[in-house]
């Protein structure tokens, strides 16, 4: 149950500042203070039954910032983080933020070359990992400077009986050397914690970094996204003031996981600016999708879309009263119109008159830039910039900015947009341009427009458009329109090379049971097409298959799809 809290945050705001708001000087850590002075006793995260108070996650946090001091960890230093949401996780990283280090957070299920790379290449001498990467820790550890692995489990905050029979089910994966005196448990960590100050930094040094995420990017070449107190605050302040609904005591499903910005920036740090309560959840099991949501009865939901449609398809969710939910959004990835629809059917259908917000965000940007919601709500679009943050549209390759209504490369300027790619100065300065009104834009490489009232229309990323005989094709206009056909539960569209034409659409399509994946299937599919599409953009050649690639995101692998096509030239 909410209760009748007016946050605090709210003093910050202020029409006359060019941001519309004031962030405060704080670390990320003096956010979280603001939520404990307030409301001590009110839940800060949930984890399979464990609660935690605010004033107890306080205490928790300089328990655990003192254990790093005691283990060597100094202002500065690049501490490595490969967990899935705990709460070790997170209590680890306000605690390595409270004495002034970097989080370098990863993902667990990364391969044991990249994490190497990664530990490398940020010089991490500490690490926290969960039992189930040590093995792949144990193999690269000679080749890292780490001098200290403290190893974590998923089953360290369950309550007594589920941690129990977690550790019996998971007791193969402690696969290192305990003689090793390297490798420290986490609670033997935990107990060796010294009394330390806390790092209050201001002004100028709110700016520097604090948090380290990670991305591809399009090139699939890994950046190091530098983050600082001054992006994860501004965005505390920015979801404060749009959310407006949300109330001390609402619970935050935290699905998206913390090494990605989404994750850590809205389902951990949002929430505890709104004094909100946190559901860490480690790993998503959409079987267990209904009763999660039955249990907790989140008043936030934020998902990529494949999290959606899990709700829509989930044994159970059909039977849940909705009425508690009071925000649903989507980001991460394109949200298609027919699951917008069915999406909105559904909570309607479910006592929920909420519809569901789409959002647009990058690493490079922290989370969210952009939001359909409230009265910045208008469907197929992205809403309209967060209070304080701008968007532009530029002629690709330039900095010339383009008229309403015409499509080219989204360029965003605010607080949240990254310090920059760490020890990669000309993708930084590829990436953050200053434009001729003075200001440092974040060039996102994807294509969009804005209409005349402001609001976003999100398109594609640059480098999936494909040219098709002098002309543009849309991938994602060519998948809508297949997936507009029953029959069709997925579609991907990439490019494949051809001798006169230079580019032509390749469709992957995933049917929906009972279809067959026969010719008279893709000659159905191609004549919708012919009807719906210029002729330029009818694909070339479809594929039935029964899944399709996901990155580690849980997003659609258009790079793996790419790569594969491009074998497949046309003469």
């Amino acid at each position: 149950m909410s209760l009748n809290y007016e946050n605090p945050l709210f003093k910050f705001e202020n029409t006359d500042l060019p941001l519309g708001f004031e962030v405060p000087d704080r670390s990320m850590f003096g956010m979280i203070k603001i939520s404990a002075e307030n409301l001590p006793d009110s839940l800060a995260y949930e984890y399979f039954g464990t609660k935690c108070t605010y004033r107890n996650l306080v205490n928790k946090i300089e328990e655990i910032s003192g254990a790093y001091h005691s283990m060597g960890v100094r202002k500065g230093d690049i501490v490595t983080i490969v967990m899935p949401n705990t709460p070790e996780a997170v209590i680890s990283i306000y605690a390595l933020n409270r004495i002034g280090a970097v989080a370098n957070v990863l993902h667990p299920l990364s391969a044991q070359e990249e994490i190497k790379n990664h530990i490398n290449r940020v010089n991490s001498k500490v690490l926290l990992c969960v039992d189930i990467c040590s093995e792949k820790i144990a193999n690269i550890i000679d080749e890292t400077p780490l001098k200290s692995v403290i190893i974590a489990s998923a089953g360290d905050s369950m309550p007594f009986v589920m941690k129990t029979l977690y550790a019996l089910k998971c007791i193969k994966n402690f696969k290192y050397d305990k003689s090793d005196k390297r490798y420290i448990s986490w609670s033997d960590f935990a107990k060796n914690s010294s009394r330390v100050s806390e790092y209050k930094p201001k002004g100028r040094e709110n700016k520097e970094v604090a948090i380290i995420l990670h991305s591809g990017g399009t090139t699939g070449t890994p950046k190091d996204i530098m983050l600082s107190n001054y992006n994860f605050n501004a965005f505390g302040m920015q979801a404060v003031l749009t959310l407006r609904d949300v109330k001390a005591g609402d619970k935050i499903l935290a699905i998206l996981p913390i090494f990605h910005g989404f994750g850590l920036g809205v389902c951990v740090h949002v929430s505890l600016c709104f004094g909100a309560c946190s559901v860490l959840i480690p790993q998503f099991n959409s079987s267990k999708f209904a009763s999660i949501l039955k249990k907790y009865k989140p008043t936030m939901i934020f998902g990529v879309p494949t999290l959606y449609d899990a709700l829509l398809k989930a044994k159970g969710t059909d039977k849940i009263d909705f009425s508690f939910l009071k925000y649903a959004v989507s980001g991460g990835d394109t949200l298609p119109e027919k699951l917008e629809k069915s999406v909105n059917n559904f909570l309607s259908a479910h006592n929920s008159d909420i519809k569901i917000c789409e959002g647009y965000g990058m690493t490079e940007g922290l989370a969210a830039l952009s939001l359909s919601v409230a009265e910045n709500y208008k469907s197929r679009t992205i809403g309209k910039p967060l209070i304080g943050t701008e968007m532009c549209i530029v002629e690709p390759g330039t900095v010339n900015v383009l008229p309403a209504g015409e499509d080219g490369e989204l360029c965003v300027s605010g607080p949240t947009v990254m310090i920059g790619y760490r020890n990669n100065p000309q993708e930084t300065e590829n990436t953050l341009r200053v434009h001729a009104d003075g200001k440092t834009w974040l060039h996102t490489g994807d294509m969009a427009m804005i209409d005349e009232g402001g609001f976003v229309h999100y398109k594609l990323r640059i480098k999936r458009m494909m040219i098709t005989s002098g002309f543009n094709v849309y991938p994602t206009q060519i998948e809508g329109v297949i997936e507009e056909l029953d029959f069709v539960e997925k579609c991907v569209v990439v490019s494949i090379p051809h001798q006169y034409k230079k580019e032509v659409a390749k469709a992957f399509i995933v049917l929906k049971n009972g279809k067959e994946k026969s010719k008279e299937t893709e000659e159905e599919i191609r004549a919708y097409c012919k009807k719906k599409l210029m002729h330029y953009s009818v694909p070339y050649k479809y594929e039935f298959v029964d899944l399709l690639p996901k990155t580690a995101y849980n997003k659609i692998d258009f790079m793996k799809l790419q790569k594969e096509s491009e074998r497949e030239a046309v003469c």
